[in-house]
């Protein structure tokens, strides 16, 4: 996984909260930044269904990213946010 493309399409997600369609399935997503900017955080919920994508985004000093999911494997973040499509 290129950490690069991660954060790059992260980057082009709106803020605040929106729906969107991964894998075909609709999600409420809410997109939040913090800390001016230097933490974010994305939690997506699977509408009729129990699915749920959560992490936090924190940008360091020196511009890198550092990705935290939130008790999920870092490969179903990376492929949420790679796949969704917001509306």
């Amino acid at each position: 996984m290129s950490l690069a493309a991660f954060v790059a399409a992260f980057d082009a997600l709106p803020e605040g909260g929106y729906g969107g369609t991964f894998e075909g399935r609709r999600y409420r997503i809410t997109k939040t930044l913090m800390a001016t900017g230097r933490s974010q955080k994305l939690e997506a919920e699977e509408l009729g269904g129990s699915d749920y994508i959560s992490f936090n985004l924190y940008r360091l000093s020196d511009g890198t990213a550092l990705l935290k999911p939130c008790e999920m494997p870092q490969d179903k973040v990376v492929a949420f946010v790679l796949g969704v499509v917001a509306d």
